[in-house]
């Protein structure tokens, strides 16, 4: 019984340090757990701060860029256009012509000869949507644009919108920006068909097509020729090195006779029956310029988008975007 007692008494007396220590190494866990996530949280929020530094910094780049791209001194193969400094802080500038994608405005607008709808449709049908659905869309784009009331054969008014829950649609007026134009009825189909479809869009060009600034698929389906003309087309502004806006470059100065070889008719085999349907799609030298710059600084990435109308004369801000490059 006495070494019985003296047992239970020896267990009575390790059990609360058996428990304190237990209680502590619990404890280390826990500041351990605690340190952890706060420093996981400090760096969290040094990330975050060095990203917005990083960004302003970018976001200055950038402007910088524009600020020379706008320059109507600096040409386009300018070496200005490209810049970077030991603090890791770039720019890198593209100049374009904005008349190198369809004006969905001027295609839609009634002129003499009518408006140009069915280029519209077919533009579609080449992205491989179905003809009675390109049919439908491109009249949802004319009663959208159209000053009145009147339905196309397969477009969409009032009436059709409100059945879709939208008020105050169509707009009945042309297009301010290509964001209006998602809200089109139809318009889905097209962004699931086509992500890319507003590099073949603008608002903001003063007409046709420029061929000395489109590629060859949308002087070919514009022009309605081989792809193989349109080629050579492309091939002969572009110059011996293949580069637009370089010194070898041969644009053309306009759509009828050349004197320094063939007319861009006579170079798309464009029958003369039909040229006057084709050259009302296209332009030469179109004055809106669409100015990209893209700064970087760190691993933060910013583009500015400026579209600048008579950059060598009198310029005019026709718009001017922001987007942070992932």
């Amino acid at each position: 019984m006495r070494i019985a007692h003296q047992q239970t008494n020896g267990r009575n007396r390790t059990s609360p340090r058996g428990m304190a220590l237990v209680a502590v190494l619990w404890l280390i866990v826990i500041l351990s757990f605690a340190v952890v996530t706060a420093v996981s949280l400090l760096n969290f929020q040094l990330d975050v701060a060095d990203s917005q530094i990083n960004g302003f910094r970018a976001r200055m780049a950038a402007e910088m860029g524009i600020s020379v791209g706008a320059n109507p001194a600096v040409e386009r193969d300018d070496p200005l256009l490209n810049y970077a400094n030991e603090d890791g802080e770039s720019y890198s500038v593209e100049i374009k012509t904005e008349g190198g994608r369809f004006n969905i405005n001027f295609l839609l607008a009634e002129k003499a000869g009518g408006n140009d709808k069915r280029l519209i449709k077919e533009i579609f049908i080449r992205w491989g949507i179905d003809n009675d659905v390109a049919q439908e869309i491109s009249d949802a784009l004319m009663d959208w644009t159209d000053p009145n009331d009147e339905v196309q054969a397969n477009g969409a008014e009032k009436e059709e919108y409100e059945k879709m829950g939208r008020l105050n649609q169509p707009f009945n007026r042309p297009f301010y920006s290509l964001d209006e134009v998602r809200l089109v009825r139809g318009w889905d189909i097209i962004e699931r068909a086509r992500p890319d479809w507003r590099d073949w869009f603008t608002v903001w060009s003063q007409g046709g097509l420029d061929i000395n600034e489109a590629d060859a698929e949308k002087i070919s389906i514009a022009a309605e020729c081989n792809p193989e003309d349109a080629d050579s087309l492309v091939e002969i502004v572009r110059g011996p090195d293949g580069i637009r806006g370089t010194e070898d470059d041969s644009p053309f100065q306009s759509l009828g006779e050349n004197e320094n070889g063939p007319s861009v008719m006579d170079v798309l085999r464009v029958p003369d029956f039909y040229a006057q349907v084709i050259s009302a799609r296209l332009a030469v030298n179109d004055a809106t310029v669409r100015i990209e710059s893209t700064g970087i600084a760190g691993a933060s990435k910013r583009k500015i988008i400026l579209t600048l109308r008579n950059r060598a004369g009198k310029p005019a801000i026709l718009e001017k975007k922001e987007e942070i490059i992932p």
